[in-house]
């Protein structure tokens, strides 16, 4: 299957010359996880990822997206998808700019694991359950936290979601960057978690994500896709009974899908 078959035309860009403030915009009213910067002629000049535009501390009005632009792998739209899987992984990035060829860098689409995982086969040899692939240590986080703390640390440590269990470890739900984002709870910038007294913010129950989604450790690869798709989540929470033991998010899952293909 190629990329053509599965990809999003017509993706929301940004241009380099466009304001820090702009794009962060873009990224709350949208909820986006990425945004493709391109020049003045729509080519492309790189991805500004959600962690990067959230985290430039400039608040100033006239500070630009340029220089802020990841390199990105090059994906054209005859590419077999499981290649551009690959790339994807290598570079760590969750969506990447479809372009017309290697040499015209003109931007057709974003492919996002998304559009991966829904459409990709699982290989022979793939791991055959999630605790084969599943992140063990996981971090969490209370109920009664204030969402000020936990997302000064969602943002240093780079992580999208982070499961909500009680006092006695049981899952209760996940806090993800989309649900800080949506909520408004704190202020996109430098003054996020320094303009805003802890004490009037927000507490985690008030925004966290429930049901927690759960799967055990014996459960299918298939399976955790078929969860993650169906309720569009990026991740889910590894449970022993009520008990986190791990997390898998979309990466963890496309490179099982990855695992065992040449080329």
């Amino acid at each position: 299957m190629k990329v053509s078959e599965i990809m999003s035309e017509g993706p929301i860009c940004v241009k380099e010359g466009d304001f820090v403030t702009h794009a962060r915009q873009m990224m709350r009213d949208y909820f986006l996880r990425g945004l493709v910067v391109v020049d003045e002629g729509n080519k492309l000049v790189g991805m500004l990822t959600d962690q990067d535009i959230l985290r430039v501390t400039a608040t100033r009005s006239n500070v630009t997206v340029r220089g802020y632009a990841r390199e990105c792998p090059t994906v054209t739209p005859d590419m077999e998808i499981q290649k551009a899987a690959k790339l994807m992984l290598e570079a760590k990035m969750n969506r990447v700019p479809v372009v017309a060829s290697t040499t015209d860098r003109t931007v057709l689409g974003v492919l996002s694991n998304s559009d991966l995982l829904k459409n990709m086969k699982l290989p022979k040899g793939a791991p055959e359950n999630v605790g084969k692939i599943m992140t063990r240590k996981v971090e969490t986080c209370h109920p009664d936290e204030r969402v000020t703390k936990v997302w000064a640390h969602m943002l240093e440590a780079g992580y999208t979601g982070i499961p909500v269990v009680s006092e006695k470890g049981e899952i209760q739900g996940m806090i993800t960057r989309r649900d800080v984002l949506k909520s408004g709870a704190v202020r996109i910038g430098s003054e996020d978690s320094r303009g805003t007294r802890t004490s009037e913010t927000a507490k985690v129950e008030k925004i966290m994500s429930t049901p927690a989604y759960t799967l055990a450790e014996e459960d299918s690869i298939e399976r955790t896709r078929e969860m993650i798709i169906h309720y569009d989540i990026g991740r889910v929470t590894v449970v022993n009974g009520t008990k986190v033991v791990g997390i898998v998010d979309r990466q963890d899952l496309l490179g099982a899908f990855v695992s065992g293909v040449s080329g």
